[in-house]
Formats: structure tokens, sequence, C-alpha cells
């Protein structure tokens, strides 16, 4: 068995035993927020590491047009099994790190919570690289960063905040709200920080202040 990060059959073997708890069996609360507050108008989001895709399919049923990738055979089946004919989403089965620049400059959303912290922290950079390359000039990066702590080893890594604004501040991008959400889940309460970043060069989103 592997416990290599960077090896889709960790993952996958974590799902198969039932040890996924990063799963939290539905849509994320901030991010149901954060949708009905309407300060997001629709558009074409990605979503990296979606494991399931209950946050892929918050996003659909708000008319988002919705590509939801992991790693995982069984993640990409239970995107498909899961699926709801008003909320279509394209379920992408891949390393987020070989997608293809096909992709490049197409999405005015990218959505991350938990994949950050799963991946070797040593990527962190080429995580960030890979944002900025997805999204479109003036598109929205929009990162439920977890954990916020200090703790060793993982997955899940430590995050921090400091680093995380650093990395996408070197990539031209300017942070729109940062905030500690009081809705984040019980658990991980004090853990979780709100980032939401404007990638420069062009218009953000109908409805999203510039900063």
């Amino acid at each position: 068995m592997t416990h290599d990060v960077n090896s889709a059959g960790k993952w996958e073997a974590d799902y198969r035993r039932g040890t996924d708890g990063w799963d939290l069996g539905g849509p994320t609360p901030v991010f149901r927020r954060l949708l009905a507050s309407g300060q997001f108008a629709p558009g074409r989001v990605i979503v990296l590491g979606a494991g399931r895709g209950h946050d892929a399919r918050e996003f659909a049923r708000r008319s988002f047009q919705v590509t939801a990738v992991d790693f995982t055979p069984y993640a990409a089946h239970e995107m498909q099994r899961l699926a709801e004919p008003g909320a279509p989403i394209k379920v992408l089965q891949a390393d987020i790190f070989t997608l293809l620049h096909t992709l490049d400059g197409t999405f005015d959303y990218v959505l991350e919570y938990t994949c950050f912290c799963a991946i070797d922290p040593s990527r962190r950079a080429e995580y960030a690289d890979l944002v900025a390359r997805l999204l479109r000039p003036g598109g929205i990066y929009i990162a439920l960063a977890f954990p916020l702590d200090t703790h060793e080893g993982g997955p899940p890594f430590a995050v921090s905040a400091a680093e995380i604004e650093i990395l996408f501040r070197d990539r031209g991008f300017g942070l729109l709200a940062r905030e500690v959400p009081a809705d984040s889940v019980p658990q991980r309460r004090g853990l979780e920080e709100l980032f939401v970043f404007h990638k420069a060069g062009g218009a953000a989103p109908m409805g999203v202040e510039e900063p």
C-alpha cells in the first residue's frame, strides 16, 4: 500500500477503507453562504481535488459551468453516481499537475478546499502556477485554507496564511477578501481562513468587486 500523496493509489485506498476524513458529506457551509450572497456571478469554475463533488454540484445548482477534477477512480465514479440532471458537472479523473494546457485561461473561477493541504508541500509553488494558468485574466481564486496550524507531518499538511498570500501576490494576484469564517464546520472552526484573490490583467466576473 502506498502512502505517497503524489500517488492516486494512496487516496484510492483512503476512500475504500473509509479514512476520507476530508469529506464533509455535503457542500461546504462557507461556499453555500458565498453562493447565496449573489456576489459571484455564474461562470466557468474548476474545482481541484473535488472528491465526491459536493461543492462542485452546489456551484452547478447555481448555474455555474463546473469542471471537477480528482485523482482517483473512486472519486470520479462517485461524482458520476451522485450526478444531478439539473446540475451537470464535467468530471475529469486526472492528476491536477498534468491537466492539459488546452484548459489554460479558460476559467472564471478556481475553487480550492482541502486540496492545497493534501499535496506535497514542496509542490505548493507549482500549485499556485497551476491556478494562475487555469484562470483567465481577471479570474477569481476562492480558497478555504485548512488547517491553519503548525503541526508536523500530514496529510493534511499545515497551512500558513502568510505563505498563501505570498504565493499568489508573487503571481500578480490581488487580495479581494479574507476572513475567518464563523460558519466553518465545528471540527474545523478556528483552523480555516477564506481567501478570495483576483488575477491581474482583466475585469473580474460581473458582481465581483475588484481591488
